[in-house]
């Protein structure tokens, strides 16, 4: 997993990562996982205003980007607009849980191992922006993080039956990590912001708030731990909140994520008394049932998990299959005040 470390304003960042990458070689229009389609790219011109409208912050990095890595700027758009909206998807786990005095946070990031080579931590300190470290496999967006104020979020993707302009999951993920401080300002921000397409955002705060969004183009449900019938939430890659579970698309390959939802549900239902730091590695480390036991041969696994110790101020990440690789403390966010 590569490092970088990112500070001035939204271009300047994004320009000085650009040029250090192209300076070695690095050339980001060749790793897309993807082809750019008309369709990607007629898509990605259409959300162009609704970005223009709602995070013009994150137009100005990637135009930053585009002019360090000196390349068309609407290319890179095509790849970042368009991510989630379109397949191929991420297949990931989130849970979020009070325990005392505790409260964590957890994601395992779920991938291609063919590309496991591109995943990125980063670390923002950007004017007009809290600070925040998160997790990415690509750039700009972010699937994971935290904020200076601790609050954390994680996405899943859902496989989409519908789309619309608006921002996708990765970069409305990170726009709310700037703006926002804890988990009634993100929800309040949210329904202000359109969504592109399906998706679930599990969040919590440093004062023991929890909630999962699940989303479409048109439709968005709040699920709180009282809908999960104890102190915790989660989520994976299908819809299981009221009004929303008609909306999963059947015959679709998510990866298991039914099996992996019931095993956090199953972990986290049984008393939250053992639910400690370690608890929670364990649990992600499928230590509990299925949740991370890939075969790499198929070219899949887990390729990152991640723990946020909200009232702690603590994180702990493993950069790799958390059944294989250790967790390791990162000290580098100092949260704010709540």
């Amino acid at each position: 997993m590569h490092h970088d470390t990112l500070q001035g304003t939204h271009y300047d960042a994004g320009f000085r990562w650009g040029t250090m990458l192209r300076e070695r070689g690095n050339i980001l229009l060749r790793d897309v996982p993807f082809a750019l389609t008309e369709d990607r790219l007629a898509y990605a011109r259409a959300c162009l205003p609704m970005y223009q409208t709602y995070d013009p912050e994150a137009l100005e990095e990637i135009q930053g980007i585009a002019d360090g890595q000196q390349c068309d700027a609407g290319l890179l758009r095509a790849v970042l607009l368009s991510m989630y909206a379109m397949p191929p998807g991420r297949c990931c786990s989130c849970l979020a849980v009070t325990a005392e005095q505790r409260i964590f946070f957890g994601r395992n990031s779920d991938f291609l191992t063919a590309l496991e080579h591109l995943n990125r931590n980063v670390r923002y300190r950007l004017k007009g922006a809290y600070a925040l470290t998160g997790n990415t496999t690509a750039f700009v967006e972010l699937e994971d993080g935290v904020n200076e104020y601790g609050l954390a979020a994680g996405l899943t993707s859902v496989y989409p039956l519908k789309r619309q302009p608006g921002l996708q999951a990765g970069l409305l993920l990170r726009h709310l990590l700037e703006k926002c401080r804890n988990v009634a300002e993100a929800l309040a921000r949210l329904r202000e912001l359109p969504v592109a397409s399906a998706m679930t955002l599990t969040l919590a705060d440093s004062a023991g708030e929890l909630a999962v969004v699940e989303a479409t183009a048109d439709r968005l449900a709040v699920g709180r731990p009282a809908d999960f019938g104890g102190p915790f939430v989660c989520a994976t890659n299908r819809f299981h909140l009221p009004g929303m579970k008609q909306l999963n698309q059947a015959r679709i390959d998510d990866w298991r994520a039914e099996e992996r939802y019931q095993t956090m549900v199953s972990a986290l239902s049984g008393g939250n008394s053992a639910c400690d730091l370690a608890f929670v590695q364990e649990l992600l480390a499928g230590k509990y049932g299925f949740l991370c036991q890939y075969d790499r041969g198929t070219g899949r696994d887990t390729v990152w998990s991640v723990v946020y110790e909200l009232r702690d101020k603590k994180i702990y990440r493993s950069e790799g299959n958390p059944g294989r690789q250790p967790f390791r403390e990162d000290p580098w966010l100092t949260f704010g005040g709540n």
